[in-house]
């Protein structure tokens, strides 16, 4: 984990650029009056006279050791394979270099956020968030402007949400923002999500099946009609596994509608609709609109109610291979969820082909993870320690990952392919299945968790959800 000591604050930090820190070797820890204090490698006059030529600011330099500053640079300056982006201000490229810096060092987020004596602007990495700048409280409204025009919002509403989108254009990339407007008590907040224009590099053996998983899985996405569904929290990963299946389904033979919110990936070949609630194109009405366009494959981005719940069953009880996603904490939850939707169990069982359930998790970083004993306090009192279940790997923190003790993350999976017996099941609702699961060793995500924990991939503080 990072330790405290190598911590420094937001507003230190975005005093000078990532490529700054890493060319001079130097740390910011302290901005009193008109000088500015240094941690640095060398602390000659030379450094101290040509950074002040820079910074146009009088300039304090304290030697300290080379090993400690390469700790404080991984720890507060994050740069994608060494390269390194441009000193920020709050000039008229500053929102493209903050939202190209995000993109490059693998962002999934952008929050900006309005308190009642400061601004901050936080990034989203691998699953967690992180302030990464501090705005003055009048520059932040002209910053909030500037991407609500962008995003084709209009400023002079403060009042209600909105939702918009940009595309940034860069000399070597190309992707599309999607921004979100929330009236919070000091003012707005922004989330902009970042989406990537180009599904050419998701793989489905590269997501985190295991070999059984993915042949049970492409076994289900063969049939020609029925419903895949894909459950999980917002950010587990649904859309990508989604998006490469349609991969696979991607023929020139058929042809596939896609009705989403946002459009994240653009597949060539396939026929995506982006929604737009306000004009009456919304999930429901849309699949109406499929139904006549002689498709094979539909996916719906979400199931959020039963008027698309039923338009899906419809689907695929008329000869279409539907895919979507719900928000069920687990493969047979999805089942009582449409269910509660109204959905007819008998309709459920006819039509549902396989559910998979997904969670993302952090991976342990291989270059410093190390290996403790397991303890009973390290699992929540309701679980069973497997007794294969000796040692546990914690996150340590180095140069590798940022000192944060994790580098990528990993989906997990629990894959229920509907069978004649479940199909029993569901039709006389019988929903108790534990015995079923056990029977046909189904993997769940609770064992998946386990296995990886086993196998050092990732530390119980990851999983420890999944284990209650």
């Amino acid at each position: 984990m990072i330790k405290e000591d190598y911590k420094i604050s937001a507003q230190l930090s975005q005093l000078i650029s990532s490529e700054q820190a890493y060319q001079y070797n130097i740390i910011p820890i302290s901005d009193k009056g008109a000088c500015l204090t240094f941690k640095s490698i060398d602390a000659s006059e030379t450094l101290k006279q040509e950074l002040q030529i820079i910074l146009g600011r009088p300039i304090q330099l304290i030697k300290d050791s080379n090993e400690n500053i390469k700790q404080y640079l991984s720890s507060n300056y994050r740069v994608k394979n060494n390269s390194q982006t441009k000193a920020f201000s709050y000039s008229s490229d500053f929102l493209e270099q903050l939202l190209t810096t995000a993109k490059d060092i693998g962002s999934s987020d952008i929050h900006f956020e309005a308190y009642e004596s400061k601004c901050r602007v936080r990034f989203r990495l691998d699953g967690k968030l992180k302030e990464y700048f501090i705005i003055s409280k009048k520059e932040y409204p002209v910053i909030i402007n500037k991407l609500k025009i962008k995003a084709g919002l209009d400023i002079s509403e403060k009042r209600r949400p909105q939702d918009g989108r940009i595309t940034i254009k860069t000399p070597t990339d190309e992707f599309d923002i999607r921004v979100s407007s929330l009236p919070i008590l000091h003012g707005e907040k922004l989330v902009l999500r970042i989406l990537s224009k180009d599904a050419d590099h998701i793989n489905i053996s590269d997501l985190g099946f295991s070999a059984n998983e993915l042949n049970i899985y492409l076994e289900t996405i063969k049939k020609p009609n029925g419903i895949i569904l894909i459950s999980g929290p917002t950010g587990s990963g649904k859309t990508t596994t989604l998006y490469a299946t349609l991969k696979l389904l991607n023929d020139e033979d058929k042809n596939i509608l896609t009705i989403e919110d946002p459009i994240e990936y653009t597949l060539e070949g396939i026929n995506q609709v982006q929604l737009k609630e306000n004009i009456g194109l919304d999930f429901t009405s849309t699949l109406r609109t499929f139904l006549r366009q002689d498709p094979d494959v539909i996916m719906v981005g979400e199931i959020r109610d039963s008027k698309t719940a039923n338009m899906a069953i419809r689907a695929a009880l008329t000869g279409h291979l539907v895919l979507s996603t719900i928000h069920t904490n687990s493969a047979w939850a999805t089942i009582t969820r449409l269910i509660d939707m109204d959905i007819p169990s008998f309709l459920i069982a006819s039509t549902l082909n396989v559910s998979v359930a997904q969670r993302l998790v952090r991976k342990l970083c291989d270059n410093c993870k190390e290996e403790r004993s397991i303890k009973n306090t390290d699992f929540p009192s309701s679980f069973t320690i497997p007794k294969a279940l000796k040692q546990k790997s914690i996150p340590v923190g180095c140069d590798t990952c940022y000192y944060t003790g994790y580098s990528g993350r990993k989906a997990i999976y629990e894959i229920i392919p509907i069978t004649n017996e479940l199909v029993s099941h569901i039709k006389n609702n019988n929903l108790e299945i534990d015995n079923y699961i056990k029977k046909q060793s189904i993997i769940t995500l609770k064992d998946n968790a386990i296995n990886l924990v086993k196998n050092g991939v990732t530390s119980i503080d990851e999983v420890y959800s999944l284990l209650i």
